[in-house]
């Protein structure tokens, strides 16, 4: 039996999350169907699209994402604080541009005078939609809703699109964080479409790696954290004092996991690049061989919840939970 949402997305344990959605039809995504012949990539930079858009119109980031034939994941970043502090007219704009406006919203945008009940009526609006627009199942609804709608119009078919709900993985530490994401990232190099992180089409490595090229090429003394693209969640470095939102890494330390693990789970390339151990996995202190695991089969090793034992066991106690679910695999792999 599914375990509640609830169980799954709770901001006050982590505001990351590993979410994928797949196909319950047998009719590809995106790419090419080798049955019919027909291509479908287009839909890949229309998922691609939709999902960096969306991620601006929510307080919700985008840290990684990679869009495959059947599928997509995603890794997302909830900034619950920054709704919390929203102007109400912030609130109204972003959820306008999901949904068609109310007569009540619309005359406040405007700046025309509302009655006593009007305003009772806005503040519940304004209330509804400042939670929705932190929630990770209601993006992640606009999102398929969306996709589902034009492909089967293109399909010229009605009926599910997606195999029931997403599934969600709640990333309670920077080491699972960090072990979603170039899981994430090397979703392409796994399935064998992609040699590379920079020619991994519609992941977000590569949009990475591209925009950090351009910047370097155009600023030659430009920090590279600072070379990042606006619309995914920014690595703002090592630092020891409060930092901005972003993620708690260098991005020029990322690439080089992303590339060095890449090339060591390949077939082709396997064992060529047991020695020199990236400096993120010298930091968080995982051995290559459990960090090519985790790369590898992060989404099966872990349901529902992943990070550190003490991570977990801090959340089953919050939730009142007696079995602490994922701890063998948690204690083997990050140690």
């Amino acid at each position: 039996m599914p375990k509640p949402r609830k169980l799954q997305i709770s901001l006050e344990a982590t505001p990351f999350y590993h979410c994928v959605s797949r196909c319950v039809r047998r009719a590809f995504l995106c790419g090419k169907d080798p049955v019919s012949g027909r291509s479908y990539e287009h839909r890949r930079h229309q998922i691609e699209h939709d999902l960096l858009k969306l991620a601006s119109i929510f307080y919700i980031d985008v840290a990684a994402f990679a869009i495959l034939s059947n599928h997509y994941h995603v890794v997302l970043h909830v900034d619950q604080e920054a709704a919390c502090k929203a102007d109400p007219k912030d609130i109204v704009r972003r959820w306008h541009q999901l949904y068609k406006s109310k007569e009540v919203s619309q005359k406040y945008i405007e700046g025309e005078q509302l009655q006593p009940h009007e305003f009772n009526q806005l503040n519940i609006l304004i209330d509804t939609w400042r939670k929705r627009l932190y929630d990770i199942s209601w993006l992640m609804k606009v999102l398929n809703e969306e996709v589902a709608r034009r492909a089967n119009k293109e399909d010229e078919c009605t009926g599910h699109f997606w195999q029931s709900r997403y599934k969600s993985q709640a990333l309670l530490d920077e080491k699972a964080v960090l072990s979603a994401m170039t899981y994430v990232d090397l979703n392409p190099i796994r399935a064998a479409i992609a040699a590379t992180p920079e020619t991994s089409d519609h992941t977000s490595i590569k949009m990475r790696i591209e925009h950090w090229k351009n910047k370097a090429n155009q600023q030659k003394d430009a920090q590279t954290e600072a070379s990042q693209p606006k619309s995914l969640l920014p690595f703002v470095g090592n630092l020891k004092q409060p930092v901005p939102r972003g993620l708690i890494f260098s991005l020029t330390d990322y690439i080089e996991l992303v590339d060095w693990t890449s090339r060591a789970i390949r077939d082709d390339k396997r064992g060529a690049t047991a020695e020199g151990t990236p400096p993120i996995l010298q930091r968080l202190s995982i051995s290559t061989s459990h960090w090519i695991e985790l790369s590898s089969h992060f989404e099966s090793r872990f349901k529902g919840i992943a990070g550190s034992t003490e991570s977990i066991k801090a959340l089953c106690a919050h939730f009142g939970l007696t079995r602490q679910v994922n701890r063998s695999n948690s204690k083997l792999l990050y140690g």
